[in-house]
């Protein structure tokens, strides 16, 4: 079972199989000519190599992997080998190999200006803070798709949250329409003027999930021309996941660099983080999404008796399109979030000594202390941000989003990052992390776990254990876990990850300072050109 689950990782193949059709392609067709053997060919390659080591230190351990880089070249999310063996459970191996890139174009055109644009577009974007920055940064590449002159996003003060902020108290206005000004033309408000000499109010619209640019060329833009402001509504996941690579960069742009959380937010964030390292040298973030709003909305069962089944069964009553479901089936197709003692028997089978230092990202947990005790007892090294920043919290606790924002911030700054569950705030996490370097992110194999942990009273820990291993390979944040363009382009940004020269690997090897971040990942104050803080808002 564990060589075909290998295999069906692999698409491309195993290592072996892939040298084996390469050298047997050039023997057949090298019989008419007799050229030189293939196998010599790649001695003196081998060879050259490692004479090249010998004067650039390089370890003759990642001296295959150079061979058959330069045999065949492969592209990100094709290198050979990765789940074979054991992983490093801190950090990827391969990390080192990619970087984040979305630096726009020379041929990308500037943006267009406020009084030459096709009007201007209003942005209602909806859900919490996470599904929120999705609407916003794909609103972007929509302003510039149309041409249009984006005004600041409103965010959605309605959802089950209920947080009033506005975009002003989360993010940094300026720095979003400074960074962006070369692609999209940003304002915060309509003008005044404008809008006194409009005959009609703006005309209001909500465009389908995952809609292509083709779609707003030929059914918003027409709008937009005629009325000359448009709103969009509901404003998640309305942009298709596969555009042009140059819309994708400004989709990275916007999220990764534009999107930055204002002063309070990001102190304290940082705060956190800095608490946290000051007692370990590194640390596991985990988002537990244990919340009763997704508990109920799951349809699964915990345990909990009639009162678990009554309270989350009117909680699920507010969604009317969803119906009823089999909990014992739901479990096990692995449509279930872990329970947060079975995340944290999942990190000790894979390794995670229980001295570890876990920071716990999550609102109010169903069931509360009694819920969270049998994760306790395998990490005592448990941190929330209430633990944390004890007084300092206090001006966030009214506004959820706020708080999001703050667990969001620890989450990316960890070592490890763990997903219970394919929410929003796991795919923007994930996706930022591998931007950032591939960060070492790990979800757990719910279509595996579901039945495993059904069953884990059946068996040994030792089984159990391997099973995890072998259940999370393909699951733990490498390189090669997805393909280019399949799933969410917030979760696998494939458009905005390129393949560090052979060159700065082997200075970084070196000790070469300017190739350091190739492991920290890809900061934004280093990789990206950005412009100054307090640039003058574009005027309309």
């Amino acid at each position: 079972m564990s060589d075909k689950l290998a295999l069906l990782q692999h698409p491309g193949g195993s290592l072996l199989s892939h040298k084996h059709e390469c050298c047997k392609w050039r023997s057949s067709a090298a019989q008419p000519r007799k050229p030189i053997s293939w196998s010599l060919i790649c001695g003196l390659m081998l060879f050259c190599l490692g004479m090249i080591s010998l004067f650039t230190g390089h370890v003759a351990s990642d001296l295959e992997w150079y061979s058959q880089r330069l045999m065949k070249r492969r592209s990100y999310f094709k290198l050979e080998g990765i789940n074979k063996g054991p992983i490093d459970i801190w950090q990827s191996d391969y990390a080192k190999y990619f970087y984040g890139c979305s630096k726009r174009s020379r041929n990308f055109p500037l943006a267009i200006r406020a009084r030459s644009s096709n009007g201007y577009l209003l942005i209602a974007a909806s859900g919490g803070l996470n599904q929120q920055r999705t609407g916003i940064s794909d609103a972007v590449v929509v302003a510039r798709i149309l041409n249009a002159t984006l005004v600041i996003p409103e965010l959605d003060h309605r959802s089950y949250w209920k947080d009033d902020s506005d975009f002003a108290n989360i993010f940094d206005v300026n720095w979003f329409i400074s960074y962006l000004a070369k692609d999209v033309t940003i304002v915060r408000r309509v003008p005044d003027k404008f809008m006194r000499s409009m005959d009609k109010p703006p005309y209001t619209m909500r465009v389908p999930r995952k809609s292509p640019p083709e779609y707003y060329l030929d059914q918003v833009l027409p709008i937009l021309q005629r009325r000359s402001v448009l709103q969009l509504t509901k404003f998640d996941y309305r942009l298709a996941n596969n555009i042009d690579d140059e819309l994708q960069k400004l989709r990275c742009r916007a999220n990764y660099h534009a999107l930055r959380f204002t002063k309070p937010i990001q102190e304290l964030g940082q705060k956190l983080v800095t608490r946290m390292r000051a007692m370990a040298n590194r640390f596991i973030a985990v988002h537990l999404r244990f919340e009763p709003d997704m508990l109920a909305f799951s349809g699964c069962y915990f345990g909990g008796g009639d009162k678990e089944r009554n309270e989350l069964g009117e909680i699920r009553r507010r969604w009317e399109t969803l119906t009823d479901v089999d909990a014992d089936e739901e479990r096990r197709r692995g449509r279930c979030p872990l329970t947060p003692h079975e995340v944290g028997l999942m990190l000790r089978a894979l390794g995670f000594a229980n001295d570890s230092y876990i920071y716990v990202a999550s609102g109010e947990i169903y069931g509360g202390e009694e819920t969270l005790r049998p994760l306790r007892d395998l990490f005592p090294n448990f941190y929330t941000k209430e633990m944390l920043a004890n007084e300092d919290l206090k001006p966030f606790l009214p506004f959820s989003s706020r708080l999001a924002a703050i667990d969001y911030i620890v989450c990316d700054e960890s070592d490890v990052f763990v997903t219970n569950n394919n929410g929003n705030m796991a795919k923007i996490l994930a996706g930022r992390r591998r931007y950032m370097g591939h960060k070492r992110t790990i979800r757990p194999n719910a279509k595996r776990f579901g039945p495993l942990m059904m069953e884990r009273d059946e068996m040994d820990w030792d089984t159990f254990a391997r099973k995890v291993k072998a259940f999370q390979k393909g699951f733990m944040g490498e390189p090669d876990e997805m393909r280019p363009g399949r799933g969410e382009f917030h979760e696998y940004p494939y458009s905005c990850i390129c393949e560090r020269p052979l060159s700065d690997v082997v200075d970084n090897k070196r000790g070469d300072p300017r190739s350091e971040q190739g492991n920290q990942g890809l900061r934004e104050r280093s990789k990206e050109e950005e412009p100054a803080l307090g640039a003058k808002e574009n005027e309309a």
